[in-house]
């Protein structure tokens, strides 16, 4: 059997999909039952899966947020945020404004934390720059192995204009609720 070299049909300029078209593709059960996927600038990238220290991790942020912010905020967990027209992505922990999410996902966030075992290049590139272009005033990246939270705020023509690694014994003030304030400790 000859082996194709996929290069010399690759088209020369791929077509994005939309975040209206992914919701549709999604809504018609299109994808695999337990495949999980997320859109981001037009292109479908496949999620890492969760392994215990990232479960954890997650499940202290949402104890933590919603004990905290109820009737302040809504936390969503690992559910979709509209960031753009060709983004959609499912970041672990978003702290949106209280409203109605029956019908269409939140489009703004106060908060969006991201948990990165295995996915820090693309949580601090690919991610970091859509929510900064999205305009959500404060992204963490809790980074499991260093056990360290990178907390990104000031977002500004597409990147946020300042980066604080926190680390044992700190604590992470929330920008939108000021008199809320999490132990890195605890979070892991």
């Amino acid at each position: 059997m000859a082996v194709l070299d996929l290069s010399q049909i690759a088209p020369e300029a791929p077509r994005p999909i939309t975040r209206d078209e992914y919701e549709r593709l999604v809504s018609m059960g299109f994808f695999d039952e337990g495949e999980h996927v997320e859109l981001l600038y037009g292109v479908l990238v496949r999620m890492t899966p969760q392994n215990p220290p990232h479960s954890s991790v997650v499940e202290e942020l949402t104890e933590t947020f919603v004990s905290k912010l109820i009737g302040r905020a809504r936390v969503r967990i690992q559910l979709p945020f509209a960031a753009s027209d060709d983004s959609e992505p499912e970041p672990d922990v978003a702290v949106v404004p209280l409203g109605d999410y029956t019908s269409k996902h939140p489009r703004e966030a106060l908060l969006i934390v991201e948990v990165a075992h295995t996915s820090h290049r693309k949580d601090r590139n690919v991610k970091a720059r859509l929510y900064a272009e999205s305009g959500v005033p404060e992204y963490w990246l809790v980074d499991v192995p260093a056990r360290a939270v990178e907390v990104y705020t000031g977002p500004r023509d597409g990147r946020y204009e300042s980066v604080v690694t926190c680390s044992s014994d700190d604590h992470i003030v929330l920008v939108h609720f000021p008199d809320v304030s999490l132990a890195v400790d605890d979070v892991f």
